[in-house]
């Protein structure tokens, strides 16, 4: 199946996987390219969305653009903790009505949102020509960002497992609850074992002390070290905070509301910790066994 306005899906892609390389290992004069994050959770309710929010203001905080891809196609919600209501989401791009950049929203200072749609079961599972359209429509916007943050749905469906590989890191989010760890280790398991992803960055939310989060980091490294091959970098931790109730119902960031607060603090020290004025990333393994999969999936139509 081919979309309006793209043509030659095989034919592109293979252009923008040369692009990829050149821009990646040899064009230094370009545009930087932007640092592509995850945030993506085993399950449910473990606060993955606050945390992109509120990690996309602490960003635009320290001068960074930001682009917020919501990316859970079918229950998507980033636009409401902004307080905004988008008029076109994904669904118009992939049914060819509108551009990718037709449909971003200015959600805050330095801060895009790249909504979706809810509610629409159609584009829960992508097919390979959509995510080659969404790859060129995203390599239009080469420049415009510092940061991409990719806020995917919670599982282990098969668009989570594309957004995770297409990214260049990937943040996993849990809580110290037993269910939410297992389920995070579930994904990294898969990720891991399918995907030859190896690399882990660990956020725990709503902790009530440091030494928390850390049981649940120590727990994380120990069952993976002894059946799966993969490293996790404890990124931070996110203290438990009534007030994050209170700034949903308000359709505003924590970091916003009460910049004073724990949490927030916390996250702006997690984004300290990102260290993203360093140099752009080399893609990793798994970026070059996507746009291969991608290629293999459009030249088999």
């Amino acid at each position: 199946m081919e979309y309006p306005g793209y043509p030659d899906q095989a034919g592109t892609l293979r252009q923008l996987s040369r692009d990829f390389e050149m821009e990646t290992f040899m064009d230094k004069t370009s545009p930087r390219t932007a640092r592509v994050m995850s945030v993506t959770s085993g399950k449910g309710g473990v606060g993955k969305t606050v945390c992109v929010a509120n990690l996309a203001v602490s960003m635009a905080r320290q001068g960074y653009r930001v682009l917020i891809i919501d990316a859970d196609l079918g229950l998507a919600n980033i636009d409401l903790y902004f307080g905004v209501s988008p008029r076109f989401n994904l669904n118009h791009f992939f049914s060819g009505q509108k551009t990718l950049e037709q449909i971003l929203v200015p959600a805050a200072e330095q801060i895009t949102i790249l909504p979706a749609g809810s509610g629409v079961q159609r584009y829960t599972r992508l097919e390979p020509d959509q995510k080659l359209s969404l790859m060129e429509g995203l390599d239009s916007l080469h420049g415009k960002f510092d940061v991409v943050l990719i806020d995917t749905e919670a599982g282990i469906s098969e668009n989570v497992t594309y957004f995770n590989v297409a990214a260049q890191e990937i943040l996993v989010v849990t809580t110290p609850e037993p269910t939410a760890i297992s389920d995070v280790y579930a994904l990294m398991k898969l990720l891991s074992t399918r995907y030859y992803e190896k690399t882990f960055k660990l956020i725990v939310n709503c902790v009530t002390s440091e030494n928390e989060a850390l049981d649940v980091y120590h727990k994380l490294t120990l069952v993976s070290s002894r059946f799966i091959d993969i490293s996790i970098d404890f990124l931070g931790a996110i203290p438990l905070d009534s007030r994050f109730t209170d700034s949903v119902r308000r359709q505003k960031t924590l970091a916003e509301l009460y910049p004073d607060s724990r949490p927030s603090l916390a996250f702006a020290e997690l984004v300290d910790t990102m260290e993203l004025e360093s140099e752009t990333l080399a893609p990793k393994g798994t970026q070059q066994f996507f746009w291969k999969q991608l290629l293999a999936c459009s030249e088999a139509r």
